[in-house]
């Protein structure tokens, strides 16, 4: 899956909550539309990064896995 991103953050080796302080920072440093990639390994962060949507309010597009990586793409409100 190839999806147009602007912004990739890498939280590899980061346990939660680290890998959403650091996607939320990334995302309010960018404008709104912009798609943030992040990369994960915390098998929870899939959970997590729904929960996350549905409190700030932006748009989680899409979740993959990739062997012992997660990937998440989310768009900035």
């Amino acid at each position: 899956m190839s999806i147009a991103f602007d912004v990739e953050l890498d939280t590899c080796g980061l346990n939660c909550p680290l890998p959403i302080l650091k996607a939320k920072k990334a995302l309010t440093a960018m404008q709104a539309g912009q798609v943030l990639k992040i990369l994960a390994t915390d098998p929870g962060s899939l959970r997590d990064f729904e929960a996350f949507a549905r409190q700030t309010g932006n748009e989680l597009l899409s979740q993959m896995t990739e062997g012992e990586r997660f990937i998440h793409w989310m768009k900035r409100r």
